[in-house]
């Protein structure tokens, strides 16, 4: 049995505030800030509610990654879903992004490293996007409580340039596992 390597599959950006980002080959990020161009990127929140909610928090949302798995299962719910389409800045393969604790660090390509901070809350955009769809991310976990399957959040610890196919070193923290929260 062959075991891939985690990869970048898609990156997307827009420097709007709108749902679904553009899909390029490549983008770059900043360190402390996000993906160069996008409307989410800055050191303080970008996200509208939480920018009216309080302008000076910090943003722990600069980069948005979904696993493609996810795009997978989707498709075959009947729900046809391209990578960007739920505003994602990277789609990945063969990582278990929902898996991962806070702190965990991501090496992407020769240059950039993310620290992975939590889960995103998805939230009625994805049912105006396509109706139904808010009921496969958020699905039930049988102890009275919500799996958030959006994908996750992630800050820039060093910048530089992703690429499509770039490869994914996996970096968990020493610390004790923290779960992953939405941020």
């Amino acid at each position: 049995m062959t075991t891939s390597r985690p990869r970048v599959v898609s990156l997307a950006s827009d420097d709007a505030h709108r749902f679904s980002k553009h899909v390029a080959q490549e983008v770059r990020v900043v360190e402390g800030s996000g993906v160069v161009g996008d409307a989410h990127a800055g050191a303080t929140v970008q996200h509208r509610s939480r920018v009216r909610a309080d302008p000076t928090q910090p943003n722990l949302r600069q980069v948005h990654l979904i696993h493609a798995e996810l795009l997978d299962e989707l498709a075959g719910s009947g729900f046809d879903v391209a990578p960007g389409d739920l505003g994602e800045n990277i789609t990945t393969r063969d990582v278990d992004l929902l898996g991962l604790p806070r702190g965990t660090r991501l090496a992407i390509g020769p240059e950039v490293v993310l620290e992975v901070t939590g889960l995103r809350n998805p939230c009625q955009q994805i049912n105006d996007f396509w109706p139904g769809l808010l009921k496969q991310v958020l699905t039930p976990d049988g102890a009275g409580g919500v799996v958030r399957r959006a994908g996750i959040m992630s800050v820039v610890r060093q910048g530089g340039t992703i690429s499509a196919g770039d490869t994914i070193e996996v970096t968990r923290p020493e610390t004790e596992h923290r779960p992953l929260a939405p941020v």
